[in-house]
Formats: structure tokens, sequence, C-alpha cells
């Protein structure tokens, strides 16, 4: 069974079977490794799966990558795909054959950070040459489900989009993992893309931008450099804290951004804190960053969850009863791509056993998942972090003192322990100092609210909460 044959009926169902093992392996693993290891390395990933699922042949892009896959995942892919089929697994490493690569740079559906565009590290490049947009056309502002977490930044999104280089300009972008940060971006481009087709625009990681410095320093091709940079409509790049103690990369960066601002073209950024938050990056470019519009995207509201969950298992041929879509929107609660991921998992397993979806069937599905965090994040774990956050003693969470200085961490307190635990609101006031379940209602309302208005606290709620989910 290889890549690109037709299936006849008889295998098509071994083929659809291999391809879930394969993608529920791989969303296990974007749950497992930090976000930038998995997108360097794993998410580039294709597999071949045998049909009687002895042998899996995991294709990587070029010969470096392969040592480095086989040297620091084999043994984990191997573990996880023998977890999720019960039963032995041989695992290979090959090389992409080249036609593959060239087949999959013209599908349009595939991510921005393609396989074919991984691969192209195999293939001798002698210059920077004709940069690719690398954006992808699936997502839009109209796959993006919209909410009180994201509207902000996907108003100032379209105002971009829609008139370049004129307010907000730089947009930047700050969020935790797996927000849709990165959709918001790629919906600019393409929404500017539909009305100016002939603009220059391009989507890289910050990662991409390092590795071009490296080789245009290397190579003696620093024109070529600007040209690819300096002459763009529009500059979208993700994860600018990637650029911490990289000072020539900094500088070339800082180079570009005023060029590009100096002829009106966009720069959007991404990065998983605000500005001046960020560590180790040059005083002058952290305030051209912070010198445009700053926005936040939150975790999704449960309602929007809920959204993203019905409308995601559609666009997978498949219909979420809203119930099952509560279930898992209440205990998933971090980011869209945690939400997809949990999907993925409850649709592979009602594949996998031929059975309806239901509560019954998510609750199974996603039981390492839900263990994980019931376990990772408890009330006691909230508190201890808020008092030191804020400087007071753990006791004060639970005493009747009702300064300004304790009332407010305690408020905090409990906004996260609604947000972050499953915990009922009288099972939150119990563990206050047995607060009646109206205060602690008080108190998240309050909080939450604030949060939408005032920039600190939604600063400070954030670091608090990056620092909880480790």
């Amino acid at each position: 069974m290889t890549a690109g044959n037709s299936p006849n009926p008889s295998t098509a169902g071994a083929l659809d079977i291999g391809q879930s093992l394969w993608q529920s392996c791989i969303d296990q693993l974007a749950q497992e490794l930090p976000e930038q290891q998995f997108n360097t390395w794993i998410k580039p990933l294709n597999a071949q799966v045998q049909e009687d699922f002895s042998k899996v042949t995991v294709f990587v892009a070029n010969r470096f990558k392969l040592d480095w896959v086989r040297a620091q995942y084999s043994s984990r892919i191997t573990a996880m795909l023998e977890k999720l089929y019960g039963q032995p697994v041989l695992v290979e490493l090959a090389i992409t054959p080249v036609e593959t690569v060239v087949k999959q740079s013209f599908n349009a559906s595939q991510a921005s950070a393609s396989p074919a565009e991984e691969a192209s590290d195999a293939i001798e490049d002698r210059g920077l040459g004709t940069p690719k947009n690398r954006l992808n056309s699936m997502l839009t502002f109209e796959t993006l489900v919209e909410g009180t977490a994201n509207r902000m930044a996907r108003a100032a999104a379209m105002h971009v989009a829609t008139m370049p280089g004129h307010l907000y300009n730089p947009l930047f972008i700050y969020g935790g993992v797996g927000l849709g940060k990165t959709h918001l971006m790629h919906a600019v481009g393409n929404r500017l893309l539909i009305d100016r087709p002939h603009a220059k625009a391009l989507y890289i990681h910050a990662e991409q931008f390092v590795s071009d410095v490296v080789k245009a320093y290397q190579r003696k091709t620093f024109d070529e450099f600007k040209d690819k940079y300096h002459s763009l409509d529009l500059l979208l790049i993700d994860d600018v804290q990637f650029f911490a103690n990289k000072d020539r990369t900094q500088e070339e960066f800082f180079n570009a951004f005023e060029a590009l601002l100096a002829r009106k073209s966009h720069i959007v950024m991404t990065s998983d804190t605000y500005p001046k938050g960020l560590t180790d990056i040059h005083e002058r470019l952290v305030s051209r960053f912070d010198s445009g519009l700053t926005v936040a995207i939150e975790p999704p509201e449960l309602e929007m969850r809920v959204a993203i969950l019905i409308n995601k298992a559609r666009a997978e041929g498949s219909d979420m009863p809203e119930e099952v879509a509560f279930f898992v929107a209440k205990n998933v609660r971090s980011n869209v791509r945690e939400l997809e991921g949990a999907l993925r998992k409850i649709l592979a397993y009602s594949r996998f056993n031929q059975k309806e979806i239901s509560i019954a069937l998510a609750r199974e599905a996603l039981r390492d998942l839900l263990s994980i965090q019931n376990r990772q994040i408890s009330v006691e774990n909230i508190q201890k972090t808020v008092a030191d956050y804020y400087k007071i003693k753990v006791a004060d969470m639970y005493s009747k003192k009702r300064p300004a200085s304790i009332a407010r961490p305690r408020q905090i307190a409990m906004y996260l322990a609604k947000e972050l635990t499953q915990k009922s609101l009288p099972e939150i006031g119990e563990l206050f100092g047995g607060r009646d379940h109206t205060t602690v209602l008080h108190a998240v309302r309050k909080i939450g609210g604030e949060r939408q208005q005032v920039t600190e606290l939604n600063q400070q709620l954030h670091v608090l909460e990056q620092t909880l989910k480790g």
C-alpha cells in the first residue's frame, strides 16, 4: 500500500484505518511535545501503514532530519503506535521520494509548513529565490469560529486585511499555544490576496527567518535576502519570541521592519507573550513591536469551544451531538489545538470501534487526557501559584481578611479555579474558607469582565495561566 495508489474496495477500509491510526499518533504527540519541537520534527512527517498494520513507514524530508528523528523520536513514535494499536508495530524511516514532494507542493490544502517545503532543504538551492507566500488557503476568516476570546483580535486582523498599511501597523497578536494566532495571520494573507491577487505576501515562522539570515551570511547572498524581505506588501511572522538571544537575526529583522514600514507595507506578528514581556530581545525592537496595536487571544469560552467542536466535526464529515460537544468543551478548556486533538481521538475511536459518538464513547476515548488534566491543576495549586505571584500568604486565601491586597488575589484565584478546574461554585467556595457560592460567582464575573477591559490584569492572568499549565 503506497502513497498515491488508488486502493480497491477490499483495501480501502484498511487504508482509512491505517491513516486514522497514524493521525491519532500525531495528535497524541502534539499534546505531549513542546509546540516548536512538534512543528519542526513531527508535523511534517508522512507515513504509510501496511494493510495488516505490522509495519509503518515514516517519510522524512532529508538525511539530516531522518537521522535526527531516528535518534530523538523513533522510539517514542513506535511506543505511541503500539499503545494505540494494542500490538507490536515495526517503524521504519525513509526519505520522502522526490515525486511525492513535488506532488504535495501543489496540494493547496496542505499546512503552511508542508512536507514539500520542509523537504526543500534536501535540494541544493543557490540563494533564497522567489519567496512562496506559504499561506494555507484553508485558514480564513470564514473558517475561524468567533467568540469573546478572539473578537478584538479578529476585528483588528480583518481591518489589516482590508486596509493594509494604514492603522494597526504593526499588529502584534499574543496568547498561549493553540488559541488561533496562526489561523488569524493566514486569514489576513488570504483575504488580502482576494482583493489584491498580485500583492507580495509571506507567512513564515520566526525560526525560518533565523535560518534565512544564517544562509545569507554563509552564502553571501544578502542582496537576495533583502529582495525577499524588504519588498513585501505583507509580512506575517509567527512566534517572534524565538528571536531571543539571536543578535544578528534581531539586527536584520529590525532593518527589514524599518524598510517595510517605510514603503507602507504591513507587518503582523504573533508571540506567546505581550511585547514588554519578551526576554532577551533588544529594547529598540520591542518598542517597534509595541508601536502599533497589541491584542490578546484568550482561551475560548465554553460556548465558543462547543461551536468549534461541532463545526470541525462537520468539516470532517461527522456529526457531533450537542451534548457530547458540551461534555468535551467542559473538560478541554485550554486551547483550540487540544480541542482539535480531542475531536480527532473521538472520531478515530468511533471509527475503530464502529460505534456512534456519545458521551460514554467520548469519555473512553479521552480517558488519558482527562486523567492528566485532573491531576495537573488543582484549586490548591492555583491558590499557591496566585499567592506566590501577588506575594501574599496561602493562608490568606482561606481567611476572612478583606483588604484589597488580599481580596483581589483571592478573587483572581477563584476565577482561575472556575476556568481551569472542574469544580463547581460551591466546591470552590468551600476550598476558599467555606465561602458561599454567590461569593465565588461574583468574583468570577468581576474578574472575567475586567479582563476584557484592563490590559494589565489580562497580562497578569495570562502569565498565571501559562504557569499553571506548565
